[in-house]
């Protein structure tokens, strides 16, 4: 029997019943077609002549549903009845498809709404579930125009913002420094009495309280001293945080310790959840809270993941899923031509905590990555093989930017974070030497761009010391002179209250060396709420950062807690981060932030007074789509029975792709929560739903423009086309 059949037999439920006659008593001309229609046939011929003759009018939806890659300039021209209609039409091109659901462990999913509806009507079968009829009604109700989205003002986008303090707030200061106080005195005692043993953290005997107390302060100064003492248990979290967790969340984390979910959460970013709520700050620290807290789902998931990274399952030998060959499957990761990231064997392939979204989940489960940290300790070879790799980005035609990641890169000591800059510097230097005996038209690309992706800023951000600093500020200094011009640390702050006084030092000391500090913002369901990622960009903002990616979580039922739809990402970026827009005409004033690196908070500060805005959206709304890369051009084309829609994403056509993408076509993503669930949970999470209406409408996504800072600077000379290290 195929999935179809299957779904011939399957009754509705009676709330399903109940919405169902909702959408045929508000679509008397929809109903007549549905009941004078003897199969799915005639009710999809019924619904495009009936759409076409009332709707033929509308040229720009007509002209975007035809295009092959629509632009973003005539994403921009469509009116809110035109997504509806250009939904409805592909729904209709794309009715009976079968999809594979990574989300169901590979189960086949079925999109054929229209036939769901009209098995509903005649038989009361077709399995549709609430979440399905939800959606169909606010699309018909779009469709006749019923539906209209109104645009928040500033004011009220701000009073949104409003509702969630920052880590500078002098009340929640005061707050972490009681949970600070109170982790210490934790850890004193069990060091004290024996409970814990450390041969690097200890007290002399003869120590009073008041000395042994004092230790304690100056080693919490220390980030060694947070590894150290990392929480890697569900008991001991419990204890640090006053016993406050309710006994359904530790059954949880029992489960996850069952299941082989490592854990691993350092002091300092423990003490930044509350306890106790304050009133003045209700659920302020969720979207921390959530990344530290393991979800129901992905205990379930745990064992059974699906890797959503191409470049996780890659074959030594063989190219990876955009067609590079790689020098090490292991350390060097790559999609795009002109960039590629270097992973070390060292330190620098664990992490600061685990984020409960982490994409890595995949490996933990296998095995392949752990926070046994004293084994990731870099050996004798390492030198020798960072060499091998910088052959690589050498001798490679294209590679021009270097993205130091790893896990964390600022896991990684002083010493081997300097021999790779080192390593690095000599590297591009004798690539732009090579370069003076290569003929205009055939010289490689040079290294102009370095970057590091950590989130220790944000986890522990004692990481970044004056050593630290001293290290990136003389590497910036000498490579320079070798035509290196962009010098970027990627963090990873996803709240307001990540950004702390200490958090705060860490990316002043960043700044002063001379390096341009850049967000990328995971937009869980905690993070999407209306003024939140608003309220981070502005606190960022004040901080000297400017945001560079706001990312829907990856993955696939693992992450289902954590997951934002992307209609939410899409009406972001509309209607919130639209009041921080930067106007074109000033593009080349962001563009030389980078230039003067030292100077970024006072430029920032200067332009945002300069466009009476609260903030600079200078970032993209993305998904990173498995081996394409981040886009969000994309259409709904399909729903599941339950509500979960389903999306054709095609590639950001801004950017320089390898050549396979024109193999690959376009990529399906299928959804792991519906529109309805999500709003569920929102609701769950103190919002309001009414805060969110016209969600179910934004059906298309067109990727943003790149701010020109974020381009790669123009060489002098005339590089060549060639593509090397590739295989097709």
């Amino acid at each position: 029997m195929s999935e179809l059949e299957k779904l011939d037999k399957i009754a509705i439920n009676v709330e399903s019943h109940k919405l169902l006659k909702q959408l045929l008593a508000e679509n008397p001309e929809f109903e007549e077609i549905l009941r004078n229609s003897k199969n799915e046939t005639e009710v999809v011929v019924g619904v495009r002549d009936w759409i076409e003759k009332t709707l033929k009018d509308r040229q720009d939806a007509f002209r975007f549903y035809h295009a092959k890659h629509p632009t973003r300039e005539l994403f921009e021209k469509l009116e809110w009845r035109d997504y509806a209609i250009i939904r409805i039409l592909d729904y209709i091109d794309h009715a009976g498809k079968e999809y594979p659901d990574l989300n169901l462990r590979g189960e086949i999913a079925v999109s054929n709404p229209l036939r769901l509806i009209w098995l509903a009507v005649n038989k009361g079968t077709g399995g549709a579930k609430p979440g399905f009829f939800k959606d169909m009604i606010q699309l018909f109700r779009q469709l006749r125009g019923d539906s209209r989205t109104e645009l928040p003002t500033k004011a009220r986008v701000e009073e949104w913002m409003d509702n969630y303090p920052s880590g500078m707030d002098p009340r929640i200061v005061q707050l972490r420094e009681e949970n600070k106080q109170r982790i210490i005195n934790i850890l004193l005692q069990k060091l004290d009495s024996g409970e814990i043993k450390s041969a690097r953290y200890m007290f002399e005997e003869e120590d009073t309280f008041a000395q042994k107390l004092e230790k304690m302060e100056r080693w919490w100064e220390n980030h060694k001293f947070h590894l150290h003492f990392a929480i890697r248990s569900p008991e001991l979290l419990n204890e640090m945080l006053d016993f406050s967790l309710d006994p359904d969340t530790m059954k949880i984390l029992y489960e996850a310790k069952e299941a082989g979910i490592p854990f691993f959460v350092n002091p300092y970013y423990l003490s930044l959840l509350h306890v106790r709520v304050p009133y003045f700050a209700v659920g302020a620290d969720l979207a921390i809270r959530h990344y530290i807290i393991y979800s129901k789902k992905l205990v379930e998931e745990f064992g059974k993941i699906v890797a959503w990274e191409k470049e996780d399952t890659v074959k030594p030998g063989e190219p990876n899923a955009a067609g590079w060959i790689l020098p090490s499957h292991n350390n060097v990761h790559r999609r795009y031509p002109e960039v590629a990231i270097l992973i070390p064997d060292s330190m620098g392939r664990a992490c600061g905590g685990l984020c409960s979204s982490c994409q890595r989940m995949y490996d933990f489960q296998s095995g392949r990555l752990n926070f046994n940290l004293d084994k990731l300790i870099p050996d004798e070879k390492w030198p020798d093989k960072l060499k091998r790799l910088m052959k690589y980005f050498e001798e490679d035609a294209q590679l021009r930017d270097i993205l130091i990641t790893g896990g964390d890169a600022f896991m990684s000591s002083d010493q081997t974070l300097k021999q790779m800059l080192d390593e690095i510097y000599a590297m591009a230097k004798r690539k732009k030497e090579n370069n003076l005996s290569l003929p205009e038209g055939g010289k490689k690309a040079e290294i102009v761009r370095v970057r590091f992706g950590t989130r220790l800023p944000v986890y522990l951000p004692q990481r970044v010391t004056l050593s630290l600093a001293k290290i990136l500020s003389e590497f910036r200094e000498k490579a320079t002179e070798v035509g290196i011009q962009q010098f970027i640390i990627q963090t990873h702050f996803i709240s307001p209250m990540e950004v702390t006084p200490e958090a705060n030092i860490a990316i002043q000391r960043l700044i002063a060396a001379g390096w341009l500090v850049t967000n990328q913002l995971v937009f869980t369901t905690a993070a999407s709420r209306r003024g939140h990622s608003a309220k981070l960009r502005k606190v960022l903002n004040d901080a000297g950062v400017l945001p560079y990616y706001t990312f829907t979580v990856k993955g696939y039922m693992e992450n289902n807690f954590s997951f934002t739809p992307n209609a939410r990402v899409v009406q972001e970026e509309l209607e919130e981060k639209i009041f921080g827009q930067v106007p074109p005409e000033q593009y080349d004033t962001v563009q030389s932030f980078s230039q003067e690196a030292k100077n970024t908070v006072e430029n920032i500060e200067a332009l945002r007074r300069f466009l009476d805005v609260p903030f600079l959206s200078t970032d993209r709304n993305v998904l990173n789509l498995p081996g394409v890369g981040k886009s969000l051009t994309f259409r709904v084309i399909g729903i599941t029975r339950y509500g979960r829609r389903i999306l054709e994403f095609d590639h950001d056509e801004t950017r320089h792709h390898s050549p396979i993408i024109h193999k690959m076509g376009k990529v399906i993503i299928i959804e792991s929560k519906s529109i309805h669930e999500y709003l569920s949970q929102l609701e769950e999470l103190g919002e309001v739903r009414e805060d969110y209406e016209g969600l179910f409408g934004y059906s298309l996504g067109q990727t943003e423009q790149r701010m020109t800072l974020y381009e790669y600077p123009e060489y002098e000379f005339e590089t060549t086309e060639e593509l090397t290290n590739l295989e097709v």
